[in-house]
């Protein structure tokens, strides 16, 4: 990822609305799982600048592990006080096979050729123990590209077809996909589609905090999702695609 976006990221992950409502949903699909399974080794791979990590661990009390590639983000986990943190590629883990009960990578395989994620998720299911969980959040398709994803050098977007396909391959039974962020598609075609091609918008991080009645409106929608998602409603489109699997 482009290392000038971590910065934009730590000043506003913690009051975006687009942080705040995404954090709901995860929390949403995991909580269910969290209430029957004990993890005692969770990994997150591909932290950033360490907030999900922070947000996991204070509401499940997981004992976790977050690394990163990237020096930048983990400077700014380190300065949040994100213990375990470690620099690693996810396309070669530092574990020694069956090591983790839950691996969570969220928003990083879309920084892979296509084609090239079947490294990182070989790897995942190396070190995913058997009956051990994934979960895994992806941006999703291709006409949503806009002048952030060049701005952040995302390589690919994904369908929930295409996820599934290359979950399943690398040994995992899905257990929930869905899309996420649905509500503000509309909204998200006519920036990206219509208004930055028309203003010849060049690429720029889209991690702005916006004004305090425009960011509480847009985390409305997020909530009703995460609520419906919750009750175990599956949304049929959407800007992210989550599934959460069993290694077999």
């Amino acid at each position: 990822m482009n290392p000038a976006e971590f910065g934009y990221i730590a000043a506003a992950e913690e009051q975006m609305w687009w942080f705040r409502g995404m954090r709901r949903i995860l929390f949403g699909l995991l909580d269910p799982i969290a209430g029957k399974y004990s993890f005692r080794r969770v990994l997150e791979a591909g932290c950033g600048t360490g907030a999900n990590a922070r947000a996991l661990a204070a509401r499940y009390g997981w004992p976790l592990t977050a690394l990163d590639l990237a020096a930048e983000g983990l400077r700014h986990a380190r300065d949040a006080g994100v213990p375990r943190l470690l620099q690693a590629d996810i396309a070669a883990l530092p574990f020694s096979d069956r090591s983790f009960d839950l691996l969570l990578s969220l928003d990083v395989l879309a920084h892979f050729e296509p084609g090239a994620e079947a490294v990182p998720l070989q790897e995942f299911a190396r070190i995913v123990r058997p009956e051990g969980w994934l979960v895994l959040r992806c941006s999703a398709f291709e006409i949503l590209r806009s002048r952030h994803s060049e701005f952040v050098q995302e390589k690919q977007r994904f369908s929930r077809k295409k996820l599934l396909q290359s979950v399943k391959k690398h040994g995992f039974r899905v257990h929930r996909a869905t899309y996420a962020n649905g509500l503000l598609l509309p909204v998200a075609l006519a920036k990206f589609r219509v208004w930055e091609p028309l203003t010849r918008a060049k690429p720029a991080s889209g991690v702005q905090l916006p004004a305090a009645w425009l960011n509480g409106l847009l985390e409305i929608p997020l909530d009703l999702e995460a609520f419906l998602l919750r009750k175990g409603l599956n949304l049929p489109l959407g800007q992210s695609v989550i599934v959460i699997a069993q290694r077999v």
